[in-house]
Parts: structure tokens; C-alpha cells; sequence
């Protein structure tokens, strides 16, 4: 069995001429916390795309826990343990936050249509079991006190939150973060860093962001991959990506003599 849970091994996919994703490689081990980040237009959108199967890797495979998921279907990926969030925040905003996470945690549920119909002992068990879950990811996330309102009425940090809780509900092996900081002020960020690295060791969680902010990244990141037009152009530790010159570049470009 690999050392690592999520193995990614030259992935890439192409749109005609544009190499959106080049032989992109990612091992994370367990309970590890990793950072993806580069530039506007790198590829890491689209890097998460092909890892959950929204995108078909042209190259490459995916193994996650030892089973390979690049062949497979989103839900699928999700199914083997593999959850994400995304950019543009896609709640189901008529229902109320206790709603939104126990829809998720249906993923795991077990009992047939008939066992709903007839409400039979396993789907009132089940049921009760799903709710309780999403109690205490509410409660991990504070937003247990607005577990009935509507989603689409809470603070945009909240739905953000909600987010996350939504995708632990799933029971992921590997939590995929695309931006969870975006368009948070700097005291929403500060607390969400907390809540994301006790996750992280509170559950045992393995979790990969993609984050603009690089003051959250270097602050809990264990070790980072910088993407640049597509391509990987370095890997290590929040120290090391800090001081190398190719990431330097790609962020500021580079130095002109005048």
C-alpha cells in the first residue's frame, strides 16, 4: 500500500492548445495539510477538476487509498472518500443550514426507497444518526445556532463555513478546499485558519487548498505546490516556496535591469 492516501501521478488535460494541467504530481499522506497555489490562471481549478472527475485526465492516474478513481465518476470519487468545495459557493439556498448538511450525509446512507416509504426502523435509525452528525459538524463550525435558517440568508463567511461542514458530512477521506477564504475580511480569515488546522487534527483529516491568501497558506500549510501556467514549478515547505526564486517570479515577474 502507497505511504501517501492521495497519489496523483502526471495528470494533465488539455483544451485544444491551451495545457491547462501539465503531468501534475501530488502525494499527500494522512492527516497531512497541503497547499496548492499559484497565479490567476495556473491550473488549479482545474488541477481539483480532474483529481474529482469533473474533468477527464488525458494522462496520468489518481489513487486515492490505494484505489485508483481517475476511470471514475464524480459522484463516484466522492463515494471513495474524495469531497470538495468550490469558488463560487453552490448551497442549496431555500434550505435551512441543518438541511444543507444532512443532505450530504446521505452519501452514506444505506436504506432503499422502500425502507423510506414504509419508514421502517433502519431508515428512522439512519435518519436520526444523519441529523446528529450534522449537529456536531454545526457545532464545530459555531453555526449551530443557525441551524434553521434559510442558507441563503447567512453571512457570506457563514455560507463559507456551511460549505466545509457540507462536504464533512460526506465522511471524506480527502477534503478538497477550493479558496474557503474568498471574500472574507481578515478576522474571518484569522478564525477560519484555526477552525480548518483543528479540523485537521481533530478529525484526522487529510485536506488540500487552493487559497489566494498567502498569509493563511504559510500559516498552515505543511507543504505547498506552486503551479505556473499549468506546470508545476516547485514543492516544499512553506519556508521554501517563500524563498524560491521560480515562485518569486511567477507572482511578481521577473527582474527587468534598467
Amino acid at each position: 500500500m502507497s505511504d501517501f492516501l492521495l497519489d496523483a501521478k502526471g495528470i494533465g488535460i488539455s483544451f485544444g492548445g491551451l495545457k491547462a494541467c501539465q503531468a501534475l504530481s501530488l502525494q499527500i499522506p494522512r492527516g497531512g495539510l497541503y497547499g496548492l497555489i499559484g497565479p490567476n490562471g495556473a491550473g488549479k481549478t482545474t488541477a481539483f477538476n480532474l483529481l474529482t472527475g469533473v474533468y477527464s485526465c488525458q494522462c496520468g492516474t489518481v489513487h486515492l487509498d490505494g484505489l485508483r478513481i481517475d476511470t471514475l465518476k464524480p459522484h463516484q470519487i466522492a463515494e471513495a472518500g474524495l469531497c470538495r468545495t468550490f469558488q463560487n459557493i453552490r448551497l442549496m439556498g431555500e434550505l435551512s443550514v441543518l438541511d444543507n448538511v444532512r443532505l450530504a450525509s446521505h452519501l452514506r446512507g444505506t436504506h432503499t426507497i422502500w425502507h423510506t416509504v414504509l419508514r421502517t426502523p433502519r431508515f428512522v435509525a439512519q435518519e436520526l444518526a444523519m441529523e446528529q452528525l450534522a449537529r456536531e459538524l454545526l457545532v464545530v463550525m459555531g453555526l449551530e445556532d443557525q441551524a434553521t435558517e434559510q442558507a441563503k440568508n447567512l453571512p457570506y463567511g457563514d455560507q463559507r463555513r456551511l460549505e466545509i461542514c457540507r462536504a464533512l458530512a460526506t465522511e471524506p477521506k480527502v477534503l478538497l478546499l477550493d479558496e474557503p477564504a474568498a471574500g472574507m475580511n481578515p478576522s474571518e480569515k484569522k478564525d477560519l485558519a484555526r477552525t480548518i488546522r483543528g479540523i485537521c487534527d481533530s478529525f484526522g483529516m487529510t485536506i488540500l487548498l487552493i487559497e489566494h491568501d498567502m498569509g493563511l497558506v504559510m500559516d498552515i500549510c505543511e507543504r505547498i505546490t506552486v503551479l505556473d501556467y499549468g506546470e508545476t514549478i516547485a514543492v516544499g515547505t512553506p519556508a521554501e516556496i517563500q524563498s524560491n526564486k521560480k515562485v518569486i517570479e511567477a507572482y511578481l515577474g521577473e527582474a527587468v535591469d534598467v
